[in-house]
């Protein structure tokens, strides 16, 4: 066969109705996993209650414990299915097609859960009242998460939640990896997807103990997830992203004086 033949038209190809299968997947889990995200934001607008859970906690102490274990789960949820070995291994069960938007669909649900049974904390840490600073504060939540999403399209929105993956598997087209991107927001931050995230978390004029507490786990997330992410970075790219890493600074600009 000529190796420019898409393995759809190969004897040894996957049916149609399996590749259909993991692309209707896909396309099932990129909803979860967006519906999860949009969730987030219309509860840090105030555009739905941040905590109304099934079970609640009765002492500040037992909400602040539920909240890191739920945290916590989120975060080995993030970081354990993104690393190459957990994929080699999942990717023994699953068709490859479908690990990311595996990713993208358990990452939903861990989000989802964690704003389903995210416990209140009382308390209030500052609330603006000057309209004009309000009304600041809430471009600044605007402009972040906008800045997150813009970030995607940059390097390839479609590949990072798998459904890029999913439509070159229902069409047997071998899958190419996208290359590496080094313009827009990502010539002044290496990371502009965690930036965007930082600012739209604290960026708000009604600040509860209940959101900060949330703030911070995500801080401390994102925080651990840059150091873990820089690693799979250089050891990808090598001495391209070594190079680039000492231009661009990880979330900020880096000026030089």
């Amino acid at each position: 066969m000529n190796t420019s033949q898409s393995y759809a038209e190969s004897a040894s190809a996957p049916p149609l109705a399996t590749r259909s299968a993991v692309f209707a997947y896909s396309v099932i889990a990129y909803a979860i996993g967006m519906a999860a995200i949009v969730w987030l934001i219309a509860c840090l607008a105030g555009l739905c209650p941040l905590v109304a859970p099934p079970l609640q906690t009765h002492s500040t102490t037992g909400a602040a414990l539920v909240d890191v274990g739920l945290l916590i789960l989120f975060g080995l949820q993030h970081s354990i299915m993104a690393r190459r070995g957990f994929k080699d291994w999942w990717t023994r069960w699953i068709a490859p097609a479908a690990e990311r938007s595996t990713y993208v669909l358990t990452s939903g649900i861990a989000l989802g859960a964690l704003l389903w049974l995210w416990q209140p904390i009382e308390g209030t840490v500052w609330s603006v009242s000057e309209p004009t600073a309000r009304i600041a504060l809430w471009a600044l939540f605007a402009a972040g998460w906008l800045y997150l999403v813009a970030a995607t399209y940059v390097t390839s929105h479609y590949d990072l939640f798998g459904l890029r993956q999913g439509w070159y598997y229902l069409r047997g087209k071998p899958y190419t990896p996208v290359p590496f991107v080094r313009s827009w927001m990502y010539r002044y931050s290496r990371h502009p997807m965690m930036a965007g995230i930082l600012v739209g978390i604290w960026a708000t004029p009604q600040m509860s103990a209940t959101h900060l507490v949330l703030a911070f786990g995500f801080s401390a997330y994102i925080a651990i997830g840059v150091a873990f992410e820089e690693r799979g970075l250089l050891a990808h790219f090598g001495e391209q992203y070594l190079h680039y890493r000492t231009e661009v600074g990880a979330l900020l600009p880096r000026f030089r004086g």
